[in-house]
């Protein structure tokens, strides 16, 4: 658990390089075309957040908080016209670049080694795969107030 720890603490100090880097990879990637519709401080701020507090999300927050923020950023991607598909594609970006990182950064060389990073990989697996389910939530609870909110502005004007 050590490495893990130590591994948590070298992506928070990276993380502006880290939320840089991915912004890069949005604005560059023709699977993220409507991320146009997001304003880059915002998307590099949201991201930077969660580089730079990766260890409270993986050690110490729980499931209502990954859905709380999650589900927040899902209804405001689908508040911003992004489709579920480009904020799918966009979590998994942001797990990618993380590994690529930690690639990069880490040479492990013995097996203890191997096992706290391997502890920690299942550890960033379970959040993101939690930040997608609850990301998708957040998209379809906002799209079902939106039809909600039409349909009765319809039957107003009748």
């Amino acid at each position: 658990m050590m490495l893990a720890y130590r591994l948590v603490r070298l992506i928070e100090s990276h993380s502006d390089a880290l939320a840089t880097n991915l912004l890069a990879k949005v604005q560059n990637s023709p699977q993220l075309r409507d991320y146009v519709n997001v304003p880059s401080d915002e998307l590099k701020q949201r991201v930077y957040e969660i580089y730079r507090h990766l260890g409270e999300w993986l050690l110490s927050k729980s499931e209502s908080d990954i859905e709380r923020r999650y589900v927040e950023i899902g209804a405001r991607r689908a508040e911003q016209d992004i489709p579920l598909s480009q904020v799918i594609w966009t979590i998994t970006l942001t797990k990618e670049n993380l590994l690529e990182f930690l690639k990069e950064e880490s040479a492990m060389e013995r097996p203890t080694e191997v096992f706290g990073e391997l502890e920690m990989l299942q550890l960033l697996e379970q959040f993101f795969d939690r930040a997608v389910y609850f990301a998708a939530i957040g998209c379809e609870r906002y799209r079902r107030s939106s039809l909600t909110g039409a349909a009765s502005a319809v039957v107003r004007t009748r």
